[in-house]
């Protein structure tokens, strides 16, 4: 009788490695999409509905508030509901919401769909689910996976900013709206049919785990008990308080300022006329 090797490579299917990673990435990058519309539609809503500049950027602003404050629950909520589940309701509200948003009239209506339930969604749709991904899946090489992850954040914006983009050019704001709306609706029944949850389920180890590993218990408690527990625990840490000034920084002036407010820049200035011409002509 052949003992298992250690980690267990040849004997370990990698289709169900990469067919969960490669769903993750493709959710991370619509949810970046996502993050990134409010810039490309910030100049269209003000010539075409009116609206102020102001206006539009504190919706966008509640977004990323929320974006990053929903992160350590939704956590606990793939912990109780499952990855998938926890996925498609994201999915879902997201889509939903940029989909209610092509009636909108008025800013509060702005901030109802794309502020507070587009933010509550993409907090779950972000880096948060990738971790969770990892561990669950990978023991050997966390770093590099979670890092090919953390690329489709960039990939996201680089994909959707120029399509977004052109089609605010040739059909207003609605276009990129309904273009968003669409991208997260279609993703859902990807994530249903090929989101996979434990390596147990399908036979399988974490990749790189040991022929003894054993899966950790799921800590008892409603999510939210969960989240506050930890976060108590965490507050405690000199690291979590680095990481979370890093992170703030990040977000505030790669999201916060560049990600919202770039486009609109470069259409207020006249050395950057063929930028604008493109996009708002």
């Amino acid at each position: 009788m052949n003992p298992l090797p250690q980690h267990g490579k040849p004997t370990q299917p990698l289709r169900y490695f990469v067919i969960v990673m490669l769903v993750t990435f493709v959710a991370l990058l619509v949810s970046a999409g996502v993050r990134a519309t409010p810039g490309v539609l910030m100049v269209p809503l003000q010539n075409e509905l009116g609206w102020s500049r102001a206006s539009i950027s504190f919706t966008a602003g509640v977004g990323i508030f929320l974006y990053g404050l929903v992160g350590p629950f939704a956590a606990a909520v793939m912990q109780s509901l499952g990855i998938r589940y926890t996925l498609i309701g994201a999915l879902s509200l997201i889509g939903g919401a940029a989909f209610l948003s092509l009636w909108m009239t008025q800013p509060w209506q702005f901030l109802i769909t794309w502020g507070v339930l587009s933010g509550l969604g993409t907090g779950a749709v972000a880096m948060v689910l990738g971790a969770t991904v990892v561990n669950r899946w990978f023991v050997l090489r966390r770093g590099t996976m979670i890092g090919l992850l953390a690329a489709s954040t960039a990939t996201g914006s680089l994909l959707f900013l120029p399509a977004l983009a052109a089609l605010a050019h040739t059909g207003g704001w609605h276009a990129p709206v309904l273009a968003v709306s669409l991208s997260c609706l279609a993703l859902i029944p990807l994530v249903a049919f090929f989101m996979l949850e434990h390596p147990a389920d399908y036979g399988l180890r974490p990749h790189g785990a040991p022929h003894n590993y054993v899966q950790p218990i799921q800590p008892p408690g409603s999510p939210v008990r969960l989240t506050l527990t930890t976060f108590a625990q965490a507050i405690k840490q000199r690291n979590f308080w680095l990481l979370s000034f890093t992170f703030f920084i990040c977000g505030f002036t790669t999201n916060g300022l560049i990600g919202t407010h770039f486009i609109a820049i470069c259409a207020d200035h006249g050395d950057l006329a063929p930028w604008n011409a493109l996009v708002f002509e």
